[in-house]
């Protein structure tokens, strides 16, 4: 497959930390990359197996003598009381690093144990799907033509649809949307009909790029504000949506205060949204969206390996100034807007301007966009290729 950049983070994890948890949603290489970097040294062990499930379920105590550390225990929400008998051994041997990795793809779940059990034992990292970096590589050229754009999205980051070109886009998507709904949700929430979790699902693909407007979702959908918060909380901690905060500045009374809401996969969420073919996206309505979530998903993947954990938040104003992305890195505020267009001007940057002059502190500007290389189009404004910005966070 293709080799993903939180490797290196992972494996010095292993060597620091008496327990390592891999989180991430379904499909994203969890077991694989675990499998394959710790072959030599590590039991794999499956909770999906339903004799294996319920024996750690029913026996824990037995069931962790039998497959003793150092092992990987994959899908670990499906024995969610492991944790606690775990701590009992790794505090005998606290010095002992790596002897149990546990993946899951539930993440609030998982964390609530951990939370109880593992605290200041465990590293907790998370794999998301496949950035551009890991699929085209670091040092080949940006992806900056139309049909190569439009390949992204449709495809999205998953690896399995990304590195297999035979493999059916659409058959790939229904069976990972059944697959979450049967598995994750219905594990979950414990619901018999999930028909109105499936629009659910539809209708929050559809507002991708979009502030959240709960009432509007849940009206849309049929249920109650309450059952819509608590389903958008089920999608963002299973990791199929992702809701990017609001800026905070002493500019409260003006600025929107609400997250924007992204799907969690571009792949995924044209399908629900009927788009699969490359003219279709481009030339729809929906291409702004899309390129913006795919830029933002992009920053996102960047983030979460980044050691200095910077915070990524949008600003907008009531009365419409927006930047899609800022950067809180230490002191430096990077404020970055997305755009589709590949012809850009001084003109272009006016939000960043604005922000700037608003916010009365010096932001390094940049424009995101479909283009092959970096360009100042003014003075303390540059514009990037969208996929390879954060590679250079300064300025020219």
């Amino acid at each position: 497959m293709f080799k993903r950049l939180i490797q290196e983070q992972f494996l010095k994890a292993v060597k620091t930390f008496p327990v390592v948890i891999l989180t991430g949603a379904r499909q994203t290489g969890k077991s694989t990359l675990c499998k394959t970097l710790l072959k030599e040294t590590h039991t794999y062990v499956s909770l999906e197996d339903p004799d294996l499930r319920r024996q750690a379920v029913e026996d824990p105590r037995t069931f962790l003598k039998n497959f003793p550390a150092p092992v990987i225990l994959d899908e670990i929400q499906y024995a969610p009381q492991l944790p606690s008998y775990i701590q009992g051994i790794v505090d005998e041997h606290r010095n002992r690093y790596g002897q149990y990795i546990l993946t899951g793809s539930q993440n609030f779940l998982l964390m609530q144990r951990v939370s109880q059990s593992l605290a200041g034992r465990a590293a907790l990292l998370t794999l998301y799907t496949c950035s551009v970096a890991e699929v085209d590589g670091a040092k080949t050229k940006p992806r900056s033509e139309p049909k190569d754009v439009a390949d992204w999205i449709l495809r999205g980051g998953y690896p399995e649809p990304r590195a297999r070109t035979d493999l059916d886009r659409k058959t790939w998507c229904a069976s990972y949307i059944q697959l979450y709904l049967e598995r994750d949700v219905r594990h979950i929430l414990k619901i018999g009909d999930l028909r109105n979790f499936e629009r659910f699902i539809h209708l929050t693909a559809m507002r991708t790029g979009q502030i959240l407007n709960i009432s509007d979702l849940a009206r849309d959908t049929g249920v109650s504000v309450p059952t819509a918060s608590r389903w958008l909380s089920v999608m963002e901690a299973s990791y199929q949506i992702f809701l990017l905060p609001p800026f905070h500045a002493n500019l409260s009374k003006r600025l929107i205060k609400s997250p924007k809401l992204y799907f969690g996969d571009t792949a995924l969420a044209t399908y629900l949204m009927g788009i699969h073919d490359a003219d279709g996206l481009l030339h729809g309505p929906s291409y702004g969206p899309l390129f913006e979530t795919a830029v933002v998903l992009e920053h996102i993947k960047w983030a979460s390996r980044n050691e200095n954990r910077p915070s990524l938040t949008y600003f907008r104003t009531k009365d419409g100034i927006e930047v899609d992305i800022m950067i809180e890195d230490g002191a430096t505020l990077h404020a970055r807007e997305i755009k589709t267009s590949r012809t850009l001007t001084a003109h272009s940057a006016k939000n960043l301007i604005k922000a700037e002059d608003l916010l009365k502190k010096p932001l390094i500007k940049q424009l995101l966009a479909p283009v092959p290389k970096r360009a100042l189009v003014s003075e303390g404004v540059e514009v990037c290729p969208w996929q390879s910005s954060w590679n250079s966070m300064n300025r020219f």
